[in-house]
């Protein structure tokens, strides 16, 4: 016999939140929601997907809803019921909606009114349990049963920048330990409040600013998709503590700062002054847009590194000097080695793949257990990321098969290239990978946006890029376009690239 009871301990979020009781939990477009309200409406949501059942027994639960109060209401309903909570996309064409419903075996589809055109004929088609939010909430709330926090809680998938995105299960504790280290590491409270800017079905989003705000009894203010005016706003006219995002998002708040009269610019800069802490990370932060953000906030960008496989696993600090192009050091309760081709770990200033141990670190990769046996090397995980360790402080050089370059007999980081040229006077965005080659096994190809009225060809490029790069370094191959191809985090994806050349 299953044991049943309103208050789920055992679910760590679930009991933080009883902790804050009246306090604010999340403003929406909606309005303001409390601790309690949350607790209500995913009692509401477990005892719908329940349908009289004791326990759904790790069933996996897709939903797909606008970022908000109901959003987090069905994760945490899902939880209380036993399910594993599948967070699908938005803005995702009907295919990719079926693979992750179709791999996860999903037996139950939520969503909101927005998304019900979208996912009510796919559970149509594959005589899956469909329900809607709003509709769910007009139930009762009935006793829920015990989940223990060894139990599978979520899987979200990679972001498919390599290969076929595979789906990543982490447990409830799992979960718990990414938030506290977090937590520690960046002194949340529950006097934070933080807005939320980035999709909810990955990491960033749904752990780095929902699941550390609502652990801290802090206030999360959500809008439903980026939008930098919106942002800008939220910055001046909310009490703001804290902001993450992409590198992406930072361009777009630049241009928009730049694009406003200067009596708005000195309105923005200061509201931005007051808050805490900016923190940027899912993608690598050229070192121009630090220092073009810094001029306009006055903040360096706490810059971070994790992947969807272990949360975050290195920070800068809060407090203390920051390095630019670094990702500092390991978080409380995460272990990080460097390991070189031989299997052996690294001397300081030499690079190597990095691997991570902890608490934090995923379960399994859903149904596949070859895939997640060759993720993990003598209990560590290997992450596929190349970096060193300069100065105590860890800098990534890139994917290990993408962004470490072999050309000539040399190895390279298309992220230092990148870099190098994101300071010539006519390119935007740059993106360097690598394209196979008879002579030197790889060539260095750059893909570049230039600025408005810039033109830029490749003997140009190769004479100006010659006074900073080593000559394995300069780009053989270019090609301009117009934007270069990202992912919903805003990760270039670079084998589209490779692809073009």
């Amino acid at each position: 016999m299953v044991s049943r009871t309103r208050h789920l301990s055992h679910v760590p979020l679930i009991a933080q939140a009883e902790r804050h009781g009246a306090r604010t939990a999340v403003v929406d477009s909606q309005g303001s929601f409390t601790y309690n309200d949350l607790l209500d409406a995913s009692s509401r949501v477990a005892t719908a997907l329940l349908a009289g059942r004791e326990d759904l027994q790790e069933q996996r639960v897709a939903f797909l809803l606008t970022p908000g109060f109901a959003w987090v209401a069905v994760q945490r309903g899902i939880w209380r019921a036993g399910g594993v909570a599948v967070p699908l996309p938005l803005n995702s064409t009907r295919s990719e909606l079926e693979y992750f419903i179709d791999d996860t075996q999903t037996s139950t589809l939520m969503f909101d009114a927005a998304a019900e055109t979208q996912l009510a004929p796919i559970a149509e088609v594959r005589h899956i349990r469909a329900l809607r939010y709003d509709q769910v909430l007009a139930g009762q709330a009935a006793e829920l049963p015990d989940v223990a926090s060894e139990r599978r809680a979520m899987i979200l998938y990679t972001s498919g920048t390599t290969n076929r995105p595979k789906g990543v299960v982490t447990t409830h504790a799992n979960i718990a330990a990414q938030i506290m280290c977090l937590v520690e590491a960046w002194e949340w409270s529950a006097d934070d409040r933080i807005l939320l800017c980035l999709p909810l079905h990955h990491v960033h989003g749904i752990v780095n600013v929902v699941a550390c705000a609502l652990w801290s009894g802090a206030t999360c203010e959500a809008l439903p998709r980026f939008d930098a005016s919106a942002v800008w706003e939220r910055i001046a006219g909310s009490a703001l503590t804290l902001f993450m995002a992409v590198p992406t998002i930072y361009v777009k708040l630049i241009a928009a700062w730049d694009a406003a009269p200067p009596a708005r610019r000195a309105v923005l800069s200061q509201a931005c002054a007051k808050l805490r802490l900016m923190v940027s990370g899912s993608a690598a932060l050229p070192v121009s847009t630090l220092e073009r953000w810094k001029e306009i906030s006055g903040h360096t960008l706490l810059e971070r590194y994790g992947m969807t496989e272990i949360g975050m696993a290195l920070s800068n600090p809060f407090r203390g000097g920051r390095v630019p192009g670094s990702v500092g050091t390991p978080l409380p309760s995460v272990e990080v080695q460097l390991i070189g081709e031989n299997g052996l770990p690294v001397a300081p200033g030499t690079p190597g793949e990095i691997e991570v141990r902890g608490p934090s670190v995923f379960a399994e990769y859903w149904a596949k257990p070859e895939a997640t046996r060759d993720a993990f090397r003598d209990g560590w995980f290997r992450t596929g990321d190349t970096a060193v360790i300069e100065n105590g402080v860890y800098r990534i050089l890139g994917r290990t098969n993408i962004d470490i370059l072999k050309t000539g007999g040399h190895k390279g980081s298309a992220l230092e290239i990148e870099e190098t040229l994101r300071e010539h006077p006519a390119v935007a965005e740059c993106a360097v990978v690598g394209v196979p080659d008879l002579e030197w096994g790889e060539r260095v190809a750059a893909a570049v946006v230039l600025n408005d009225g810039g033109a830029l060809d490749l003997p140009s490029l190769r004479a100006w890029a010659k006074e900073f790069l080593a000559a394995y370094k300069l780009p053989s191959r270019l090609l301009v376009l117009d934007a270069l191809p990202r992912n919903a985090m805003g990760k270039v994806m670079k084998p589209a690239i490779k692809a073009m050349f």
